[in-house]
């Protein structure tokens, strides 16, 4: 072949390879862009193929430790129980052993005898309320309740009753025979801390329209709460009228002639005689007021019914 013809036939084969090339080229990148929208459609599929098509290193993890939660086991008070006890029992006789009160009775205590009340004594051997007022917990799961029954003639007489309980307080099974005790002592009172006197004046004034608008309906109480302190009043008004007998107070402040600095806040325990149709009761209240804008405002009733904003 001549040195002509072979130089025009590189020359015509080199814009064909470079084509060709270049066609190589756009394939690559078509597939390129297949293979990334068929990643996307597959989602997790595609994501575990490239994981698995890749070399990674994995350190594993420290496996983490249990932690100990420790609950504090409650014991239930069978008060409510050995109450219950002690009114059926009270009530039901040996003479009657089928009656509903003895079945209930020999139910929550199965060794326990029935007493046998005589026929003179009627009402007297049934007592008129009975409640429970102490109990005391013992070793293995073991409980005495001491239980007040009263009587029409206003006598009371204390019953300790003793009961088991199972270890989850679910159940319970009086044990023995109540027996006779004498009531519970009188504790000593503490000294008040509310030792300071507080003469008539902007609280007393303040406290004792609070008070009638709370126990009789006498205007809205909201006027004399303090901001963010919610109290509905006493409804239906048990009281007609309602007056203020004695104000102390816990901090001096509350005692002076002029209502303080803004945001002074004073404890004050108020006795109050509220008088209905049935005569004059009596009653005692714990307030917190805070003075704003040379006027003293009710923070909390210590009843625990004044909410948000209450001073405690």
């Amino acid at each position: 072949m001549s040195p002509g013809k072979q130089a025009s036939e590189s020359q015509a084969a080199a814009p064909m390879a470079a084509g060709a090339r270049l066609e190589s080229m756009r394939r690559r990148v078509r597939l390129s862009r297949l293979a990334v929208l068929t990643a996307i459609a597959a989602g997790p599929v595609a994501l575990c193929v490239a994981v698995a098509s890749t070399p990674t290193t994995v350190q594993a993890a420290t496996p983490s430790k249990p932690t100990a939660v420790r609950t504090a086991a409650v014991a239930a008070d069978p008060g409510g129980y050995a109450q219950l006890f002690v009114s059926v029992w009270l009530r039901s006789s040996a003479d009657d052993a089928t009656s509903a009160q003895a079945r209930l009775a020999q139910s929550m205590a199965p060794d326990v005898e029935l007493p046998a009340p005589a026929p003179a004594a009627g009402a007297q051997s049934k007592p008129e309320s009975v409640t429970a007022v102490r109990s005391a917990q013992r070793e293995g799961g073991a409980w005495s309740v001491t239980v007040a029954a009263q009587y029409a003639d206003g006598s009371v007489r204390y019953y300790a009753v003793p009961v088991a309980a199972d270890t989850a307080g679910a159940s319970f099974t009086v044990t023995g025979a109540p027996g006779v005790v004498a009531g519970p002592a009188r504790a000593e009172v503490p000294k008040s801390s509310y030792g300071v006197t507080v003469p008539e004046g902007d609280l007393s004034s303040a406290v004792g329209e609070f008070l009638a608008a709370y126990l009789t309906g006498a205007g809205e109480v909201d006027r004399y709460l303090a901001p963010g302190v919610k109290l509905t009043a006493v409804s239906p008004a048990p009281y007609a009228a309602v007056s203020v007998e004695q104000v102390s107070a816990i901090e001096e402040a509350a005692a002076a002639e002029k209502v303080p600095a803004d945001r002074t806040a004073v404890r004050v325990l108020v006795q109050v005689e509220a008088r209905d149709s049935g005569g004059r009761w009596p009653l005692g209240y714990e307030l917190t007021l805070k003075a704003r804008s040379g006027r003293w405002e009710v923070a909390a009733l210590e009843s625990g019914t004044a909410q948000d904003g209450g001073v405690r």
